[in-house]
């Protein structure tokens, strides 16, 4: 009986590390793999204010007719700094447009963050209290949506966009996108 109570706890431990370890050790990108019930689905409708022009309101319907990413990003997000650098080149090429959805941040940081690392955004609407940020099954920022013409949800990625990433999925689908 004493082995069993040690045994136990034991087992079940290394049962959680190995969990942990095997999640950790996922390559790069596949964490997108999870599943989102809005893949080709219209994207939620909203109206936001825009983070430079808070009496300009931005609506999924305004990009309507072109092909664009959603960026979820947030001043206080560790790992959007690791992905602007890879938007930044992503807006320089003009490849598709990025709206930035700042999720669950205050405007006077977000505005800074933009003004000292580059604005690679059209625009960035404000989801202050993170609804926008349910309805579209954020799990944390960044995530990235891809939209199509008619609005329609094509892509999700979930986490920092790498330049693999783009490369392999992200532009691949634009462009594909781009000629329906």
């Amino acid at each position: 009986m004493f082995r069993l109570r040690f045994l136990l706890p034991l087992g079940v431990f290394l049962v959680v590390v190995g969990f942990f370890f095997v999640t950790l050790r996922q390559p790069e990108g596949t964490r997108e793999a999870l599943p989102s019930p809005l893949i080709n689905k219209a994207a939620p409708d909203f109206r936001l204010t825009q983070l430079h022009e808070p009496n300009q309101f931005f609506t999924p319907a305004d990009a309507r007719g072109k092909v664009w990413l959603l960026n979820v990003w947030a001043s206080w997000c560790v790992s959007c700094r690791q992905e602007h650098p890879v938007l930044m080149e992503l807006s320089r090429a003009g490849l598709v447009p990025i709206y930035g959805l700042n999720y669950k941040d205050k405007r006077e940081d977000s505005v800074n963050w933009l003004a000292q690392f580059g604005n690679p955004y059209v625009l960035s609407a404000v989801d202050g209290d993170g609804r926008v940020g349910i309805d579209y099954g954020v799990y944390g920022a960044p995530e990235t949506y891809v939209i199509d013409k008619k609005g329609i949800i094509r892509y999700k990625h979930i986490g920092p966009v790498s330049v693999d990433a783009l490369q392999s999925k992200i532009l691949p689908l634009v462009q594909e996108l781009e000629k329906s």
